[in-house]
């Protein structure tokens, strides 16, 4: 009879580890221009973010953990561009 410690590549702490590097290649934050503004991100997705820590998805593509006040900053040029043909 196999048990996970016979065959670790079927799951186990080899199928964590790989879910773990998925994880945090998902969750890379995006260096550049995005940080200079603020975008625009379902507010379900905020709410969310708040309570897990998981990053959320601008209309842009950007991802990153929202934690800083978005009226500081002007609003996402692109994120403004998707969101104004979407209300269309």
């Amino acid at each position: 009879m196999s048990t996970p410690i016979d065959s670790p590549d079927q799951g186990g702490l080899s199928l964590l580890d790989r879910e773990l590097e998925e994880l945090i290649r998902e969750e890379t934050i995006e260096p550049g221009d995005h940080e200079r503004f603020s975008h625009y991100v379902k507010k379900d997705k905020i709410l969310e973010s708040a309570i897990t820590g998981k990053p959320v998805r601008a209309l842009c593509g950007k991802k990153w953990t929202p934690g800083r006040d978005p009226e500081k900053f002007p609003v996402c040029p692109t994120c403004k561009e998707i969101y104004a043909s979407m209300s269309s």
